[in-house]
C-alpha cells in the first residue's frame, strides 16, 4: 500500500458518492494535499445499491440549482475521466390519485417554471401515450418534466473519484478512519488504521461523509450527526419483451417509483412506516452487503404496484433487495460545520436523494470550505439547524421511521410529525393540554398551536384549504387585536453574553447599537460579510457587563456557534440559558389591565416604555416584563424562572376573565406577524438576504464602526438595491397563501411567496416576497399590476413596503 501522508489540507472520511464529490469539488477550485479514506471499498454502503433517480425541482431556487448542476455534471464526467455515469434524461412523471395531490402537482408546476426548470401538466391520455403499462383509471393528474432522468450511482461516485485522483487528490481504500482529535476546540488530525497498522495525519479539516455510519463516528469526537439507518425496498423484473425506454414515474399517492433499466423495471417505495435498521450501529465489516427479505412488510406496496402497472403480475423476479439508507429528522440533508468543533464538516443524510443530491452539495460545500462562508444561503440543509438531543438513538429510530415517505407525502402546511414526540415541554404543557391546546413541535418542543373548542376533535385535518383550526385561529387572532392573548413561548432560544468585554464583542457583531442603558431591548441583525442576516433577534441589556440575546428555537444552535466561533481574546462567557425561564407573552389592548390585577409594579409609558424591561412582582414570584411585542400590540414578555412559571401562569389566568383573557397559539402569532409584515428567519430573511433588501434598514446604524457587514451595507446604500421584500395581500378573500406561491408583476413572473398567513382583522390572504427593483423608483414598483399564482390560478394582489396593519406602530407604543 502507498504510505499515507503525514499531513493534509483536508481529509474526506467516506468513499461514497458524497465524499468522492467533495474531494472532486475541492481539488477542482486549486486544494492540494486533499485525502479521502474509505474503510473498505468505494460505493460499498449505500450507493452501489441506489436507484439512482435525478430530478431536477426541489423547495427552493438555492436546492433546485444544486440538483440542476448534479445533473450537468454528472452528463460531463465521462469526456472528463472516460467512466460512463450512465446519465439519462429519460424525463419522469408525478402522478397524482388523490384531489390534494393533483392541488400539490399543479403548485409544484407553478413553481418550477420561476425556477427555471421544464415542466408541463398532461393529460391521462398523454399519460397513457407515454408510459403505455400504466393503469390510469383513477389518475387526477399528471405533470411531465422532460430533462429528469437516471444514472449509474456507482459509476458517478467512481467518475468522481477518478476526477478528484487527476487533479491530485489521494484515495485510499481498505484504511479505517478512527477518530478525529481536536485542540483548543479546532480539528488537529486524524487517525487511520489499516491492517495492524497505525498512523496519524495533521489536518484542520475533516469531513465526514460517513453516510449511515456518520452518526457514531461524529460522537467519537462530541460532534452530533443526527441520522439513523432504514431498510430500503424495491423489486427488479426478469426481462420483459417489448420493454423499451420509458420515464421515470412516480405515484406520490402510492408512495412508489418505477424505473426502466435494460429491459426490466424497478420498482420500490418510499414507506409512510418505514423500518428502521442498524440501533446498535453499523455492523463494521458491512461491505456490499443487503438486508433480509421482508416480503410482509413490501407487501402491501407490492399490491399497489400490481393494480398500478398490470404487466408486473406475469413478470418474473429478479432480484428483491433490501438495503440501508440513511435518513435525518426533517428530511433535509446535513451540510456544513459542526457547530461545537471548528474544521468538523459534514456532508451526509441524503434521504434517499444522495445521487441527485451530491453533485451540487458538494460544490457548495468546497466552496463553503474555500471560502469560510456558504455561496448562498444553505440554512434549510445547515447541520447547525440541529439541536444536540437530536443525536438520540431512540428518538431518531422512532422519528426516522415517519420521515421515510415524507418525500412523497402531501407537503401540506403546518403539517406536524407524529413519532419522537413529547421531549421538551414547558412547565405549563399540561395546563394547557388540559385546556385543550393542540400542539405542535419544533426541535423537540412541543408547543400550543391553537385551542381547540369543546367537543372538538384535538387533531390536525389537513388540507391545501382552510383547516379544521382556521376559525380557531381567527377567534385567538381577533382576542389578540381587540381584548388579550396569553401566549407560550418558552422554546424561545434564550442567550447570555456576559463577560467585562460583553459590550465590544455584541458591538461587533451586531448591526445596531446595543451599548445602551441598562434595561433597554434593541431589536437587530447579526450580518456576516455581506450584510446577510445571520441571525434576527433581540438584546436586552441585563446589566453593564450582561447582555441576554432571544433567537427564534430553530436558529439557537446556529446563532450559539456564530458568537462563539467569532469570539476572539475578549473576556465574555457564552452561556444558553433557553431552558432556565419560561415565557409568557400577554398581548392586547387590554394587557397592561390584566397585568395591574397580577402586580403591584408601574406598566405605565413613563415607568415601561416600549423597547424596555423592568424587574416586577407578579402574584408570590418575581419576573421581567419584556415591553416588546411579536403580534403589533400593546404587550409584554414575561419571562419567568421555570420553577415559578406554572404559579404565574395561574395567577394570570385567574385575573384575565374579568378583561376577556384568551389562551392562544402559535398560529395567532403567524397571522398577527403576516398583518405586521413581521420578517421570519429563515423563511423571509437568511445569510442569503441582504439586510436592506428585507426592509430592516431601521435596525442598522451605519454610523456605529466596525461591525460585521458594515462595509456591503455601505456599499448597496451607494449601488442601490436588486431587489426589496414586498407585503402582499390578495383581494379575493377566499384563497390562502402559504409559501412558494409565484408573483406576477405586469404578466410576468417576478418572485415567489417566501411565507404566507391569512389576516384575519384584514380580511385577506397575505404573504412576502422579494421583487426585483434594480433602477426602479419606489412608484414604478407600487404602480404595477400584481397577481399571485396558486395551484395555476391567478389572484390579483395588492403590495405595500409598509406594514399593511397599524403602519405607524402605534398600537404596540399605546
Amino acid at each position: 500500500m502507498k504510505s499515507l501522508p503525514s499531513k493534509a489540507r483536508a481529509v474526506i472520511i467516506g468513499g461514497g458518492v458524497s465524499g468522492c464529490s467533495v474531494a472532486y469539488h475541492l481539488v477542482k477550485l486549486g486544494w492540494t494535499d486533499v485525502i479521502l479514506l474509505e474503510r473498505k471499498q468505494l460505493t460499498c454502503g449505500t450507493t452501489w445499491h441506489a436507484a439512482g433517480l435525478l430530478s431536477e425541482l426541489r423547495a427552493s431556487s438555492d436546492m433546485t440549482k444544486l440538483t440542476k448542476y448534479s445533473m450537468q455534471l454528472y452528463s460531463s464526467l465521462e469526456q472528463e475521466t472516460g467512466i460512463a455515469t450512465g446519465l439519462r434524461r429519460v424525463g419522469s412523471l408525478s402522478v397524482a390519485i388523490t384531489q390534494e395531490h393533483k392541488h400539490e402537482l399543479y403548485r409544484q408546476l407553478s413553481l418550477a417554471a420561476a425556477y427555471g426548470v421544464e415542466a408541463r401538466n398532461i393529460s391521462v391520455r398523454e399519460l397513457e401515450g407515454m408510459y403505455p403499462h400504466v393503469n390510469v383509471s383513477d389518475v387526477t393528474a399528471a405533470l411531465h418534466f422532460p430533462n429528469d432522468g437516471q444514472c449509474d450511482p456507482a459509476n458517478v461516485a467512481m467518475a468522481l473519484a477518478k476526477g478528484a485522483r487527476q487533479r491530485g487528490a489521494e484515495i485510499f481504500e481498505g484504511v479505517k478512519a478512527a477518530g478525529v482529535q481536536a485542540r483548543n476546540g479546532r480539528v488537529s488530525s486524524v487517525t487511520w488504521e489499516k491492517e495492524g497498522q497505525r498512523g496519524v495525519i495533521e489536518t484542520e479539516r475533516v469531513v465526514n461523509c460517513a453516510g449511515m455510519w456518520a452518526r457514531e463516528f461524529g460522537a467519537r469526537s462530541d460532534v452530533a450527526v443526527p441520522l439513523h439507518a432504514c431498510e430500503h425496498f424495491y423489486l427488479v423484473t426478469e426481462p420483459i419483451d417489448g420493454l423499451t425506454q420509458l420515464p421515470v414515474l412516480r405515484v406520490l399517492d402510492e408512495h412508489t417509483y418505477y424505473k426502466e433499466d435494460a429491459g426490466k423495471l424497478l420498482f420500490g417505495a418510499v414507506e409512510p412506516n418505514a423500518k428502521p435498521w442498524g440501533m446498535d450501529g453499523i455492523p463494521e465489516n458491512f461491505c456490499f452487503d443487503h438486508l433480509p427479505e421482508d416480503l410482509a412488510h413490501f407487501e402491501p406496496i407490492m399490491e399497489k404496484a400490481l393494480k398500478r402497472i398490470p404487466m408486473l403480475a406475469t413478470a418474473g423476479i429478479r432480484t428483491f433487495f433490501n438495503g440501508p439508507e440513511s435518513f435525518t429528522p426533517d428530511d433535509q440533508y446535513h451540510l456544513g460545520e459542526s457547530p461545537n468543533v471548528r474544521g468538523y464538516w459534514v456532508a451526509c443524510g441524503y434521504n434517499s436523494t444522495g445521487i441527485a443530491a451530491s453533485g451540487g452539495a458538494g460544490l457548495a460545500l468546497a466552496q463553503w470550505m474555500n471560502d469560510d462562508a456558504p455561496p448562498f444561503d444553505l440554512s434549510g440543509v445547515d447541520i447547525r439547524r440541529m439541536e444536540p438531543l437530536q443525536k438520540n438513538r431512540s428518538y431518531l429510530r422512532e422519528r426516522v421511521s415517519e420521515v421515510v415517505g415524507l418525500s412523497f407525502s402531501n407537503h401540506f402546511p403546518a403539517r406536524q410529525m407524529t413519532t419522537a414526540r413529547g421531549i421538551r415541554r414547558s412547565p405549563i404543557h399540561d395546563h394547557l393540554k388540559v385546556r385543550r391546546a393542540v400542539f405542535g413541535e419544533a426541535v423537540g418542543w412541543e408547543r400550543a398551536n391553537w385551542f381547540a373548542r369543546e367537543g372538538q376533535e384535538r387533531e390536525y385535518l389537513y388540507s391545501w384549504y382552510r383547516q379544521n383550526w382556521f376559525d380557531n385561529q381567527r377567534d385567538e387572532h381577533m382576542a389578540v387585536r381587540e381584548r388579550v392573548g396569553l401566549f407560550d413561548l418558552t422554546s424561545f432560544g434564550k442567550i447570555r453574553v456576559e463577560g467585562r468585554d460583553a459590550t465590544t464583542f455584541l458591538q461587533r457583531l451586531c448591526s445596531n447599537n446595543v451599548d445602551v442603558p441598562v434595561g433597554r431591548i434593541i431589536y437587530t441583525q447579526m450580518l456576516n460579510e455581506r450584510a446577510g442576516i445571520e441571525s434576527d433577534l433581540t438584546v436586552c441589556r441585563l446589566t453593564e457587563s450582561a447582555f441576554l440575546l432571544v433567537v427564534s428555537p430553530f436558529i439557537l444552535q446556529r446563532n450559539l456557534s456564530w458568537l462563539r466561533r467569532h469570539l476572539s481574546d475578549e473576556f465574555v462567557v457564552i452561556t444558553d440559558m433557553s431552558a432556565s425561564e419560561s415565557i409568557l407573552a400577554v398581548m392586547g389592548p387590554n394587557s397592561r389591565e390584566l397585568l395591574g390585577k397580577v402586580s403591584p409594579s408601574d406598566f405605565s409609558n413613563e415607568k415601561n416604555p416600549y423597547g424596555t424591561w423592568q424587574e416586577i412582582e407578579i402574584g408570590m414570584g418575581l419576573a421581567r416584563a419584556h415591553r416588546v411585542t411579536c403580534v403589533g400590540e400593546l404587550g409584554w414578555e414575561i419571562y419567568i424562572p421555570t420553577d415559578q412559571a406554572a404559579h404565574v401562569f395561574e395567577v394570570i389566568e385567574a385575573a384575565g376573565a374579568d378583561v376577556g383573557l384568551r389562551l392562544c397559539g402559535l398560529h395567532a402569532i403567524g397571522s398577527c406577524r403576516m398583518e405586521k409584515a413581521r420578517r421570519q428567519i429563515p423563511d423571509d430573511v437568511g445569510g442569503g438576504d441582504h439586510v436592506l433588501e428585507a426592509g430592516l434598514g431601521f435596525a442598522v446604524k451605519t454610523e456605529k464602526p466596525g461591525y460585521i457587514g458594515r462595509d456591503a451595507v455601505l456599499r448597496r446604500f451607494e449601488g442601490g438595491l436588486d431587489r426589496r421584500l414586498f407585503q402582499f395581500r390578495l383581494k379575493d378573500p377566499a384563497p390562502l397563501l402559504h409559501k412558494n406561491e409565484v408573483v406576477f408583476r405586469d404578466g410576468r413572473t417576478a418572485g415567489t411567496i417566501t411565507s404566507g398567513n391569512y389576516g384575519h382583522t384584514l380580511g385577506g390572504a397575505l404573504g412576502l416576497g422579494y421583487i426585483p427593483c434594480k433602477d426602479e423608483s419606489e412608484a414604478a414598483l407600487l404602480s404595477s399590476l400584481y397577481e399571485i399564482e396558486i395551484a395555476g390560478e391567478r389572484f390579483a394582489a395588492e403590495v405595500s413596503l409598509e406594514p399593511m396593519y397599524d403602519p405607524k406602530g402605534e398600537r404596540m407604543r399605546a
